[in-house]
């Protein structure tokens, strides 16, 4: 089993501690480095190049949602699952926007943490089930994208990209080539004027092309 990379970006000595401690009883993920504020996490991304960093949002010097945005786009095959005890719509929509693929509410970490890595590692998305009730809330009633913007197969790709699947097994499932699954992932893009995967993941729980039950392992 291929090693997990994760990087523990949190302001507080104690938290990193404790996250350290859990995710240390697995032999498979690994802990490589911490960070006590937004920008040494976004250094660290670059010198350690981890598969996940758990972020905090509250932290000084830079803030973990402006830290999230810079290390998705400077290292966009770095996932950041965040970790954080808000739980209301404000905090959700900042963080979604930052790009995280997974939030985590703190007083369920030690329960959810290790399923939350499992599924952000695979390019799937992962929320508390507080959050995932949040997302279906507020996103059906705000969402004003027409209903028939995506052709038949649009959607089809779009389900197995918001699964987790990648350009080369989303090719063997319906029987092309890699190079039409890109086209196809490109106009979705297009159309939808979407370009990040958890954003694609929201437009597709939004309009029932998935559900949550199939994004959380």
């Amino acid at each position: 089993m291929k090693m997990i990379k994760i990087l523990i970006a949190d302001d507080h000595t104690i938290v990193r501690e404790g996250i350290r401690s859990l995710l240390e009883a697995k032999n498979h993920i690994t802990v490589v480095g911490e960070a006590s504020d937004g920008r040494e996490a976004v250094e660290k991304v670059g010198k350690m190049r981890p598969d996940i960093v758990i972020m905090d949002i509250s932290m000084p010097i830079l803030n973990g949602l402006e830290a999230t945005c810079q290390i998705r786009k400077l290292f966009p095959e770095c996932k950041v699952l965040v970790l954080t005890m808000h739980e209301n719509r404000e905090s959700l929509r900042q963080i979604l926007r930052a790009g995280a693929v997974g939030l985590v509410v703190k007083k369920s970490a030690a329960s959810q943490l290790f399923n939350a890595i499992e599924a952000v590692n695979k390019g799937e998305a992962f929320f508390s089930p507080s959050i995932s009730k949040m997302i279906l809330e507020d996103y059906v009633k705000d969402t004003d994208a027409p209903d028939e913007i995506l052709s038949s197969r649009e959607k089809e790709i779009l389900q197995l990209v918001a699964e987790g699947y990648s350009n080369k097994e989303i090719a063997d499932l319906i029987y092309v080539s890699v190079k039409t699954v890109e086209g196809h992932k490109d106009n979705i893009k297009k159309k939808l004027g979407i370009y990040d995967q958890a954003g694609l993941i929201k437009y597709a729980i939004i309009k029932g092309i998935i559900h949550l039950d199939k994004l959380n392992p």
